[in-house]
């Protein structure tokens, strides 16, 4: 009998093509999504990473992220019935957020973004980790005449974030495209690629849908521009995001935290006919939420982390779902789950056990920080 010697690629994770890149740069790495990504750089570190991207120009490899085209007769029409924000809002070379919920539960399955090319071709990009559900749930409802294709591996994402953006992406002869959620198609050294003006930071920034074969030269072009960006790994990018009280899928959105317990109701169409979970989350919105996202700011001392309990006096009344410190405010800040029975409002004053003692927060409603993305 013949031994059958187990793929030893079968469960390793996948690549950035810009991977060799970031080796090269001392990249720290860390799993994200099923991806093998920098966390952060040698010679930085996130607090550097994050200050650039506030003050000067960052520049994020998140080629981990999905890329799903949808196209066909009615494609647009398709979608908006599955997804929850209303695409007739935006025409085309507009990009929107949204939402892909649970049918019976209303639980968000993913948050991703919607770019709408035209009305028979959409592209979207949702997490690495939820793009192939994404895929899948679209497939089995997509009428004879719309195709949804799984891009994930054909294209790297490279987004440029910070108040220099603007000028190092005209320095390389691309499209500034001057409106948030607008983006445009480009060419650079014979490269065709997208330039898009979304972002994960709360600051001026592009993102730029590159095919994966031609990454290696249009991040070099971005190194080798004027004004000179800082290489970006993940951390830094959580620490923004948190900062602008971004949620991240997995903590504080997921099947079990939906929109309207995340405070993110203005990505749902609620007059729009039908969207996937949209009676669950009208009977949800309408007797209101057991319990609703706030953030929080530690009165003195100390950095919340997910997972950590919220408390008024001895009774629990909330859980936080993402923590950092914060490098520009210079204290610990978080988003939570409060339990509406609480009674807490923004403003009030609860307590978060970190680690062996309790420490008081106020609660506040997000972003921490100014945004700076018009």
């Amino acid at each position: 009998m013949t031994e059958v010697t187990p793929d030893a690629t079968a469960n390793r994770p996948r690549r950035s093509p810009l991977h060799d890149r970031h080796t090269a740069a001392g990249a720290k790495f860390a799993p994200f999504g099923g991806w093998e990504m920098p966390l952060e750089y040698a010679g930085g570190g996130v607090l550097a990473e994050h200050t650039a991207v506030r003050e000067e120009v960052g520049v994020f490899d998140v080629s981990h992220l999905g890329k799903v085209r949808v196209t066909g007769a009615g494609a647009v029409e398709f979608v908006n019935a599955c997804l929850s924000n209303d695409l007739g809002r935006i025409g085309a070379g507009q990009a929107q957020y949204t939402l892909c919920c649970d049918e019976a539960t209303g639980g968000v399955v993913d948050d991703l973004i919607a770019y709408r090319h035209a009305d028979d071709h959409l592209f979207l990009i949702p997490n690495a980790a939820n793009s192939a559900e994404v895929v899948r749930r679209l497939r089995a409802a997509a009428p004879p005449s719309v195709t949804v294709t799984d891009e994930h591996e054909a294209y790297a994402v490279l987004a440029v974030q910070g108040p220099g953006s603007a000028a190092l992406v005209a320095a390389l002869g691309l499209p500034t495209v001057d409106d948030y959620m607008r983006f445009s198609p480009a060419r650079i050294d014979g490269v065709e690629l997208t330039v898009c003006r979304t972002g994960y930071t709360g600051e001026l920034g592009y993102e730029l849908v590159v095919p994966a074969g031609d990454a290696v030269a249009v991040w070099d072009a971005l190194l080798a521009a004027e004004p000179a960006p800082r290489p970006c790994g993940l951390a830094a990018r959580d620490t923004l995001r948190t900062e602008m009280g971004y949620p991240l899928h997995g903590q504080d959105l997921s099947m079990e935290i939906t929109p309207v317990q995340a405070r993110v109701g203005w990505a749902v169409g609620w007059g729009k006919p039908a969207f996937w979970g949209r009676d669950a989350l009208v009977a949800e919105k309408a007797a209101g939420p057991s319990r609703t996202l706030h953030g929080l700011v530690v009165q003195g001392r100390g950095i919340p982390r997910p997972g950590m309990t919220v408390r008024v006096g001895d009774t629990v009344v909330g859980t936080v779902t993402s923590g950092t410190f914060s490098p520009t405010r210079r204290e610990g800040i978080a988003l939570a789950l409060v339990d509406t029975a609480a009674g807490l409002s923004d403003g009030d004053r609860a307590e978060v056990d970190i680690r062996t003692r309790r420490t008081e927060v106020q609660l506040t409603r997000p972003p921490f920080v100014t945004p700076s993305v018009r």
